[in-house]
């Protein structure tokens, strides 16, 4: 198997009309399609990030919640890549998001910082 690259991120959310305007209007990303699926009473909206399909996002209406913390075992966070983090966090002060502090990473020295999107997924911005 070889496998080329990651596909999708599927994100669950339980406000579905919060979390479109988050991942669209905050963090930017394009819509490609959404679909309502009436047997589910559930969206899943396509979205890109630059210029590529990588995140959906889906509503349903019966959903669990998952610990975050202390740690659980499973996807801890998703990282996106940003030019300057300054800038990034700039923004992202400025649409009201709370973002924890910019931190060097010990091991490559890039500077990263951690951010909730409105269901609590932790997302982070790492400057490449």
């Amino acid at each position: 198997m070889t496998i080329k690259a990651i596909h999708h991120i599927a994100i669950l959310t339980d406000e579905y009309e919060r979390s479109k305007a988050f991942y669209t209007e905050v963090l930017g990303f394009k819509i490609l399609a959404e679909t309502y699926r009436e047997s589910r009473k559930s969206y899943k909206l396509d979205l890109a990030i630059n210029g590529q399909y990588q995140i959906e996002l889906f509503s349903f209406p019966e959903f669990k919640e998952r610990a975050s913390f202390p740690e659980q075992k499973g996807l801890r966070h998703l990282a996106f890549a940003v030019d300057n983090i300054e800038e990034s966090v700039g923004e992202l002060l400025a649409k009201g998001v709370d973002v924890q502090g910019i931190r060097t990473d010990e091991l490559t020295n890039k500077k990263f910082c951690f951010f909730y999107d409105p269901n609590g997924q932790p997302l982070e911005l790492y400057e490449v």
